[in-house]
């Protein structure tokens, strides 16, 4: 199957592969680090982490770089707040990401570099620019001229007029053109500045992008990832700058995932409807939070609110209860040969899942739908994993924990070890209600069915012994 991918930049959707041999060059845009990351930031960096994944899976060796933007005005700004250096703001938030991102199951690329850290990549970046004629100068800082690269705006595929109204520019002074964006900027006292050809001072936001992509990547990349809302300014910039400099394409796809919404409302700063993922961490399941950015299209607006994260945290305890169920039946399968046989139809059938599942992230990532399948995929084996089918084949419960690896794998939303946790006090009480039914003690069997059931569980008596799940939560 070929993998389709939207393309920003062309509108469509095209057919997937590497610029060169397996590898793909991808890029994603990382955290400004100057407080908690929120959910609008982990929905890009879950999405395309397992997007990421999803690559890896169909043969494709994935060279991933997501910066970190350790050196700008709101890292100064709130440094200047807290009364801190920007560096050690920029590192405390640095850590914080790491903190969130283990606890998201969001791994590491295969790069993460600092802006602070590439300031002689970005000085020489800047240099090809000048000396190339795209740049000027204005009181100390240096501008790109974006009248000088006719094809600006062919990524959000407005005119520049369109681009610059409402647009936000800065209005310390008279630009040649409104959209034209600092390269390099003149710095302020107290600010960290590094020495340049043009003075003291410190790179602007967008160049960051071009330098680091291009270090580590190379001049074209297969992939250039980020929110809808790095599509004009920065990345139209960093095509700009980066295009101008090379004279080659900067990125051949370009990825952009939709805003998330509180409570139907656009998550803003302003409304005061941030969420920081630290918050929602402390109340749900990762797996949960991974199953509501997944439950729609990447591309599409999602509402996070608590009908979504109610619903995924029932999807959550169907996949739990699953597991349950496949671990139970092992346990009874074990050295009992009387209840083993061959089931083919189940075994071919795991195969027909697996590719249905597959198809949908081919189809531009289409995570709801692959969650479809899941969904019909538990449905369809609870039922032959029944305590009254009476036999199993051992090869249909090893294909299932197959399949489930790959979707964890791809997608990480399978519950974690705290499962087994959580289960250890349960499972006493069960063998605690067997040696009272042992005993023909029928009060206290109910009386630790109801202290079951007061901790969230349903203990079911089957032909092969008790076993129990959790309730989903109405």
């Amino acid at each position: 199957m070929e993998t389709q991918l939207f393309n920003t930049l062309t509108q469509k959707k095209e057919t997937f592969f590497p610029q060169e041999g397996d590898k793909v060059r991808f890029y994603v845009c990382g955290p400004t680090v100057y407080d908690l990351i929120h959910i609008g930031n982990a929905r890009v960096f879950v999405v395309f982490d397992s997007l990421r994944r999803f690559l890896e899976h169909r043969g494709w060796e994935v060279i991933m770089v997501q910066n970190f933007t350790d050196i700008d005005d709101k890292i100064i700004k709130r440094a200047e707040e807290l009364g801190e250096s920007p560096q050690e703001l920029a590192e405390r938030y640095i850590a914080e990401y790491w903190h969130d991102a283990e606890n998201l199951k969001i791994r590491k690329a295969t790069f993460h570099p600092r802006a602070t850290e590439h300031i002689e990549d970005i000085i020489a970046l800047i240099k090809i620019l000048e000396e190339k004629g795209y740049t000027y100068e204005k009181e100390g800082d240096v501008l790109f001229d974006v009248s000088r690269f006719p094809s600006y705006g062919k990524l959000s595929r407005k005119n520049l007029d369109e681009l610059v109204e409402g647009a936000r520019v800065e209005a310390r002074y008279e630009k040649k053109n409104p959209a034209d964006f600092v390269l390099w900027k003149k710095a302020k006292p107290g600010e960290p500045s590094w020495e340049s050809p043009w003075g003291e001072g410190r790179p602007g936001w967008h160049i960051e992008c071009s330098a680091m992509s291009m270090k580590y990547l190379g001049p074209t990349l297969d992939i250039h990832a980020g929110g809808i809302d790095l599509i004009f300014p920065h990345h139209e910039n960093e095509i700009a700058q980066s295009e101008a400099a090379t004279g080659k394409p900067f990125a051949r796809f370009f990825l952009h995932n939709g805003y998330v919404n509180i409570d139907q409302e656009k998550m803003s700063k302003s409304l005061g409807n941030i969420v920081t993922v630290r918050e929602l961490t402390q109340k749900y399941e990762p797996s949960v939070l991974r199953l509501a950015i997944f439950s729609a299209h990447y591309r599409s607006p999602i509402n996070l609110d608590e009908n979504l994260l109610q619903s995924s945290r029932q999807f959550e305890e169907r996949i739990k209860n699953f597991l349950r169920n496949i671990g139970f039946i092992e346990e009874k399968i074990k050295d009992n040969s009387a209840l083993l046989k061959e089931d083919k139809e189940e075994y071919h059938k795991i195969d027909e899942f697996s590719r249905s599942f597959q198809e949908a992230l081919a189809d531009d990532f289409n995570t709801p739908q692959a969650l479809g399948v899941l969904g019909e995929f538990l449905r369809f084996f609870n039922q032959y994993l029944s305590p009254r089918r009476g036999k199993w084949d051992v090869q249909v419960l090893e294909k299932i924990k197959d399949f489930l690896k790959m979707v964890e794998e791809i997608l990480g939303i399978l519950p974690g070890k705290e499962m087994e946790i959580s289960d250890e006090a349960i499972k006493k009480l069960v063998k605690e209600r067997e040696r009272a039914r042992r005993d023909k003690d029928w009060e206290r069997a109910d009386q630790l069915r109801e202290e079951i059931k007061s901790r969230g569980y349903v203990v079911e008596d089957t032909p092969l012994g008790p076993r129990f799940f959790k309730m989903e939560e109405q």
